[in-house]
């Protein structure tokens, strides 16, 4: 990560508070690195904390490619009670006693929520269903349906189990959770449907996001310590970062900052984007294959 001392040009690993919004996160970054030009990849329900990943100047060009990346979470599903938010911000629609369920139970409820899978998104998300947000449908008391989407858990593993007792008095089990998945996988939908598959209910009580592609917890800096000074990770650095690098001679340069299709070498195909950088290390343009030949995504030189 570098400093700058004027407006900068790249991407700010943001640990987001609780209680914002990631639009909040954008207009507080906005005043921070005085401009106007910021991005987010990826959202974060206000309930939830960790990594969000934005973009400042150049940087927003990169942003709609990282948003599709793997993400990783810690979190805690509690066990007994279903809402109508499916986490801890919405009303309770449902309490069953959970005292009762076994480890076994809780590692086949897992295992069926696991790999490659059907989600329905919860309704109080921002997926727009005949042109209009589900949340705003939901909030209007609309009946309707969210068709079910493919997503891939790759990892989904309990750390630790605790008995609790709700506000209202059910006795709950609070489970404790890191997921591994692909981009547009809802956990707080994970805990709904274990849950439901269950037959006691369950919600998100608490979700940390540690991880958006190569981006890490590690590397993220909370709102305060931007203030204070803003660090950001130059465009080329974060490029170099997330996906595969094709370094290529000035002709080649030239004919790509110049829109010219190039023929692409064979291991880059099917590879997603690809940053392609010039002499002297110049991050030129996010290209991916297309025919055999480089197309260009968006033009950085």
């Amino acid at each position: 990560m570098t400093k700058r001392s004027t407006t900068p040009d790249g991407l700010v690993i943001v640990d987001k508070p609780s209680g914002f919004t990631s639009h909040d996160v954008v207009a507080k970054m906005r005043g921070i690195a005085k401009t106007r030009r910021v991005g987010h990849a990826g959202t974060l329900d206000p309930m939830a904390t960790g990594v969000l990943v934005l973009g400042v100047e150049r940087a927003t060009k990169l942003l709609g490619h990282l948003a599709l990346t793997e993400k990783e979470y810690l979190g805690t599903i509690r066990l007994g009670q279903a809402t109508v938010t499916d986490d801890a911000e919405g009303e309770i629609t449902s309490s069953a006693d959970a005292s009762g369920v076994k480890r076994d139970a809780v590692d086949a409820g897992i295992a069926k929520l696991s790999g490659a899978i059907m989600q329905v998104p919860s309704k109080v998300s921002a997926i727009k269903i005949d042109g209009k947000r589900s949340y705003a449908r939901a909030r209007q008391g609309e009946d309707f349906e969210i068709p079910a989407r493919p997503v891939t858990v790759s990892s989904f593993q309990v750390y630790d189990i605790r008995d609790a007792v709700a506000e209202d008095g059910t006795p709950v089990l609070d489970l404790v959770v890191s997921v591994v998945c692909s981009s547009g996988t809802y956990i707080r939908a994970l805990a709904r449907d274990l849950g439901a598959d269950l037959g006691v209910g369950g919600h998100l009580t608490a979700l940390r996001r540690t991880r958006v592609g190569p981006y890490k917890l590690d590397s993220a800096k909370t709102l305060d310590q931007l203030q204070e000074e803003l660090t950001v990770m130059p465009v080329a650095d974060a490029a170099t970062a997330a996906f595969p690098r094709w370094d290529v001679d000035e002709k080649r340069a030239r004919l790509l900052a110049n829109g010219v299709r190039i023929d692409m070498p064979d291991e880059y195909t099917g590879a997603g984007p690809v940053a392609v950088f010039g002499p002297e290390g110049r991050f030129l343009v996010l290209a991916e294959e297309s025919k055999g030949k480089a197309k260009s995504l968006a033009v950085f030189s």
